[in-house]
């Protein structure tokens, strides 16, 4: 009689959806997510760890999701924001860099095209956007200022003639190495309004230094940029930015995306400690034969699915347009924090090899703290939340 134990691939809950919330999808829907997962295993999974390790972002990989056509899925393609959360849960399920790169294309610096570009705007970039023949960069936070940046913008915009000149600097810039293009927002020094604007990264007096040294998402190419005396022609004044209350209006989806990488960093690592639990033997015997491991599996699978509840119905609530801002900050306050949780539990069932990037947990526990700051940290977001159950704000 065979003692050997099943694969974990053969499992009853292998996909880590515990609650089925897959199954809320249309059968095209189902069908598109379960593509996109055959295409991760394939070409993403397999080199997250090593350009990790290297620090360096895979270009030959761009035309690749060109081909798999990720951008957009619920403006452009039709899909339900619910569809475009689990895609990019999927995305960072197999490598959360990866799917950094495509928030800040898609979600960030696509999302401020559409959402604050006239028609004729529109018509002249997004085509070469979507097909990513044009990458995209988003560049908000600077030096001196990440949460307070609403009010402190401190890189200017001077109208001259037919066109507009800015002076600054912006810290942090995902894809800024090499993009072709940078929405940037800066302060109208005549109005003293947040004004948007789609730069092109090969313009005088441009230039995006990439920053060192990080333990998290290391693949990202995030880069420092400075701006002198940049020459902007007015079409690539972005016609619907002109306040900071337009650039929340990106901000609010895209923090929705940004708790989704936290429902996936969740599921990723219930993945990897799931499969190194059944497969280790200590004492003669499986890991997951211990009680307080599964214990540590158990939390984990609750964080990911109260997590994946959550976001769920924001989604629907995104679809029916009805999600208000709040209700993003305070998502992103929770899932994030839960990941936090998730992915020290993953570590420590791992034990030492926990610590090594060879058996991915390792990644997956330094990525968890980039998500767990960008786009507002948990404590600005639960006092966007506070303030909105009290009507009192705490933020000075």
């Amino acid at each position: 009689m065979s003692t050997s134990m099943p694969s974990v691939n053969d499992l009853p809950y292998a996909d880590g959806d515990f609650y089925a919330f897959e199954q809320l999808l249309s059968a095209k829907e189902q069908d598109r997510l379960a593509e996109v997962r055959d295409f991760l295993a394939r070409e993403v999974r397999p080199i997250a760890v090593d350009c990790w390790n290297r620090g360096e972002f895979p270009m030959d990989l761009i035309p690749k999701l060109a081909d798999i056509d990720l951008v957009s899925p619920v403006r452009r393609q039709g899909y339900s924001n619910l569809f475009a959360g689990l895609l990019h849960a999927e995305v960072t399920r197999a490598d959360a860099s990866i799917a950094t790169f495509m928030g800040v294309h898609d979600g960030l610096f696509t999302g401020s095209i559409e959402a604050l570009a006239s028609q004729e705007q529109k018509d002249a970039w997004l085509p070469e956007i979507y097909a990513l023949k044009k990458i995209g960069a988003f560049g908000l936070t600077e030096p001196l200022g990440g949460s307070d940046v609403a009010g402190g913008t401190r890189t200017t915009a001077r109208r001259d003639g037919g066109n507009w000149i800015l002076n600054g600097a912006k810290r942090w810039i995902g894809n800024a190495t090499f993009s072709d293009w940078v929405v940037i927002y800066a302060r109208d020094v005549e109005d003293n309004q947040v004004k948007g604007f789609l730069v092109d990264t090969t313009l005088a007096g441009f230039s995006a230094t990439k920053i060192e040294n990080k333990i998290s998402l290391r693949t990202v190419q995030n880069a420092d940029i400075t701006l002198t005396n940049v020459t902007v022609p007015d079409f690539f004044k972005l016609a619907h930015a002109n306040s900071f209350r337009d650039v929340n209006k990106v901000l609010k989806v895209t923090r929705l995306g940004v708790a989704w990488q936290a429902v996936g960093l969740q599921m990723a690592a219930f993945d990897v400690a799931r499969r190194y639990a059944v497969e280790r033997h200590q004492f003669g015997r499986p890991l997951a034969s211990f009680q307080l491991v599964q214990n540590q599996l158990v939390r984990i699978l609750g964080n990911t699915v109260s997590s994946m509840g959550m976001m769920a119905r924001l989604s629907q609530l995104e679809d029916a347009g009805l999600a208000k801002d709040e209700q993003s900050a305070l998502a992103k306050a929770f899932t994030t924090e839960r990941m936090r949780d998730s992915v020290a539990l993953g570590r420590s069932i791992l034990g030492g090899n926990g610590i090594v990037t060879d058996f991915e947990m390792a990644k997956i526990f330094a990525d968890a703290e980039a998500i767990y700051s960008y786009e507002g940290t948990a404590e600005i977001n639960t006092l966007v939340t506070g303030r909105a159950i009290t009507g009192i704000s705490a933020i000075v």
